[in-house]
């Protein structure tokens, strides 16, 4: 008489066996690919507040008006593909109420067009690509994944320069859970612009070579802590003109004491964040252990049917 292990129970060993291996696989593995900035990302976000801004065609500052900031945000695929990094092309306008909606950003306010280049898997500058400007730091339009509850990097554009952001604690978006981060910028010179005399204060000279001074009283951020998204922002910008050495604004170009995510952009963000790291929970948690539980059951299952087996006659001649 001899055992032998019926169909079924192989396919149970055979299918718990692979679930087992699976499980880490799915950690060790399919997880870190995910864990990659993306390369087709196409989004706006918007900041709104009140403020001041040099009028041009009254040569003066006007106070108490609302601004918008918009910022979009596209993937460039075929060089991110190329490269090998998330190649993503900003374009940021201020507008007042008279140059929206715009139908060129070249009528806005102020606009800047830009290049960032960043390691997918680290968010570290990569500097490829027509990158523009050159920039450092571990944080702009977004943090790295898994954001600790420490100090961060963050690059300000407007400077030119590395901010140290400070944590703070954690903070809510729209009823989600992320980690806040705050910092500031004192007031720095950041460089020079030809101008008619008069405007700050040297009305006996036709054209001085101006002091550009940048400060931001207050940056505040609200990270998803898995996808390094920023759920939450706000700023308070200020760009002055002064006399070449004085100590003191003569013009101000552009000063908020806050500009901050609109609820709809919050919402966004919050959506987006959500989603994202719906799918990394899944590959990180939920599906490892899902097949790990059923794999050892399968196996377990199987194992026994395996054992038992069937009893066959042994013909003897």
């Amino acid at each position: 008489m001899r055992r032998t292990a019926s169909p079924l129970s192989l396919i149970l060993l055979g299918a718990g066996v692979f679930l087992l291996v699976l499980a880490p696989l799915l950690v060790s593995h399919v997880l870190p690919e995910a864990k990659r900035t993306p390369l087709d990302v196409d989004t706006t976000t918007v900041f709104a507040g009140t403020g001041s801004y040099f009028d041009t065609t009254r040569l003066r500052t006007v106070h108490d008006r609302p601004l918008t900031v918009t910022r979009q945000v596209r993937g460039d695929v075929a060089d991110g593909v190329k490269s090998g990094n998330a190649v993503w092309d900003v374009s940021t306008s201020v507008d007042i109420d008279a140059t929206l909606p715009a139908s060129d950003t070249r009528d806005s306010l102020q606009w800047t067009l830009e290049r960032w280049v960043t390691d997918r898997r680290t968010n570290e500058p990569a500097h490829c690509c027509g990158e523009s400007p050159v920039f450092d730091g571990e944080a702009y339009l977004k943090f790295p994944f898994d954001v600790e509850k420490r100090d961060y990097r963050w690059w300000d554009g407007t400077l030119g320069a590395v901010v140290p952001l400070r944590y703070v604690g954690p903070g809510t978006v729209q009823g989600h859970e992320g980690v806040r981060f705050t910092g500031s910028v004192p007031p720095t010179r950041t460089g020079v612009r030809q101008v008619p005399g008069k405007l700050v204060g040297l009305p006996k000279r036709p054209q001085v070579l101006a002091e550009e001074w940048y400060a931001n009283s207050g940056i505040e951020l609200i990270v998803d802590q898995p996808t390094g998204r920023i759920l939450y922002a706000a700023i308070g910008p200020r760009k002055t003109l002064r006399a070449p050495e004085a100590d003191k604004d003569a013009l101000v170009l552009l000063s908020s004491g806050k500009l901050a995510f609109t609820e709809p952009t919050q919402r966004q963000q919050v959506r987006l964040a959500a989603a994202d790291g719906g799918k990394l929970e899944l590959l990180g948690s939920t599906l490892p252990l899902g097949a790990g539980v059923l794999g050892g059951l399968l196996t377990l299952i199987g194992g026994i049917l395996v054992a038992r087996g069937r009893i066959v006659p042994t013909v003897r001649t």
